[in-house]
């Protein structure tokens, strides 16, 4: 009855606490085992490694597509390297274990290097296009970090006296991809779960390339997986923060309620508002495969944390959380010809996609579609043009706007749209559109973008604090 669980790179990165809260703690002799961790690569290692998240500054993978020489992104890997050999100084006192973890790594990125500038000097001659190779070399250089992190826990669990095992999923030097599916289940064959800790690296090297479709969500793809094909009892993701009704930030520390219980379902409208609990196709996983998961916070590692289930229900109606997103642009398009036409949907719909914009959600009425979408003003401008364009009748407004949703596993609360509406205007806020669906787990209310923080905090006012729930919503 193992759990499999994922500790993620901000976590990681304080790796002593995660030694001493999670990986060993109080536990000894068979109760260290057991389990299996996937691990991610530490804070900022992937940002070098490939691109910024956030600001898209270029790393080495961004630097080597772009780059008329080899300088540029030997000088970006190398700064990779630096970094990852002043983290093992930081971890490893012992000269024996330094020296492992210096070994692997700079193993590792030197046959990188070698294979990216053979990649790069074949491509030279004309029947060979850069292009082509670019999500694999994209997926090798994401996999050093997963590798040196679940190498160097490895390492400091055996010198802590544990036996600790590397499930290497990188593939590196393997001669064939395997199914993906088919890589996890023979990677995990051969494990003794009761006498070995298992720690596996977050990314998968398979035919599939997981990064294709799920680019740096990849690590909680391969837990899920993992999770249901070893069978496990339960899937745990350590965070840095509890699962809570609102952002502490917006609502106050003292007012937010951390959620004991909720379900796949809620984990799914959080993953639409960009807050993932946990990625909505890991989460489908899970859902399959009947195993429930739990989010904890990784430095309380007494608190239970919140477990999420297919089945669960609260016990009466109530709100569980207010969130939402400030980064959303309505797309508003009207046009006359639009009555009793699919086709302006569909095809919009198919423009949207292609752009890479992530649509929250729609509302329409017999002339009018607006499109709440998130990306880039570059791109929302982009798409305006371009559904101008195709439809030339039309009138295409972009609006800059926020979402705030109530949330939970049963929203049949009496009166809530009411008590909302009037938390809003008490609080001067001006609704702009509001969307509850017939299933009940969520509402949406779309303001003005400057009324996002206000709008959190009244909403959490309306219709959490009155409840009264104490410490936790839902005890798991």
């Amino acid at each position: 009855m193992h759990t499999v669980e994922k500790i993620g790179g901000t976590s990681m990165s304080r790796f002593e606490e995660v030694l001493d809260n999670i990986f060993i703690g109080h536990r000894e002799g068979a109760a260290l085992y057991q389990r299996i961790f996937v691990v991610s690569a530490y804070s900022g290692m992937t940002n070098l490694l490939l691109e910024h998240k956030k600001t898209g500054e270029p790393g080495v993978y961004q630097r080597f597509a772009d780059a008329q020489n080899e300088g540029a992104w030997r000088e970006a890997l190398e700064q990779v390297r630096r970094r990852m050999l002043e983290k093992n100084a930081e971890l490893f006192s012992s000269e024996y274990e330094l020296h492992a973890a210096n070994q692997f790594i700079n193993s590792r990125i030197d046959d990188a290097s070698e294979c990216m500038h053979s990649l790069q000097k074949l491509c030279a001659y004309g029947h060979f296009q850069l292009s082509e190779h670019l999500m694999k070399v994209r997926e090798m250089l994401a996999s050093l970090g997963e590798a040196h992190s679940a190498f160097n826990s490895v390492l400091a669990l055996k010198q802590r006296g544990v036996n600790a095992r590397l499930a290497d999923l990188t593939g590196w030097q393997q001669e064939s991809p395997l199914p993906f599916e088919e890589m996890i289940a023979s990677h995990f064959a051969s494990f003794d779960f009761a006498r070995e800790l298992v720690v596996a690296t977050g990314y998968t090297h398979c035919a599939e390339g997981l990064m294709n479709t799920y680019d740096r969500g990849y690590s909680e793809i391969t837990f899920a997986q993992i999770a249901a094909a070893t069978g496990a009892h339960e899937a745990i993701i350590h965070k840095e923060f509890h699962l809570s009704s609102a952002d502490p930030n917006l609502v106050g520390a003292d007012k937010v309620v951390t959620i004991g219980r909720t379900n796949y379902d809620v984990a799914d409208q959080l993953s639409n508002l960009g807050m993932e609990a946990i990625h909505p196709r890991a989460a489908k996983t899970l859902r399959r495969a009947g195993v429930e998961l739990r989010i904890k916070n990784a430095f309380e590692p007494e608190h239970g944390g919140t477990l999420i289930s297919q089945d669960y229900k609260s016990e009466k109606p109530c709100v569980e959380i207010i969130a939402g997103r400030k980064d959303v642009f309505g797309i508003e398009v009207f046009d006359q010809d639009m009555l009793g036409d699919i086709s302006h949907d569909m095809e919009i719909s198919k423009l949207l996609k292609q752009l890479k914009l992530y649509v929250v959600n729609k509302d329409s009425d017999a002339n009018s579609i607006t499109y709440y979408a998130s990306g880039s003003r570059k791109l929302i401008n982009r798409a305006a043009r371009l559904i101008e364009e195709h439809y030339p009748a039309a009138e295409v407004t972009v609006h800059n706007l926020a979402i705030v949703s109530a949330i939970g596993s049963d929203l049949k609360v009496k009166g809530i749209l009411a008590k909302t509406v009037a938390a809003l205007a008490e609080a001067g806020i001006s609704i702009q559109a509001i969307h509850q669906s017939i299933r009940q787990v969520e509402m949406q209310c779309v303001v003005n973008e400057e009324d996002y923080d206000a709008a959190i905090a009244a909403l959490h006012r309306a219709l959490i604090e009155p409840e009264n729930h104490g410490d936790v919503i839902a005890a798991a």
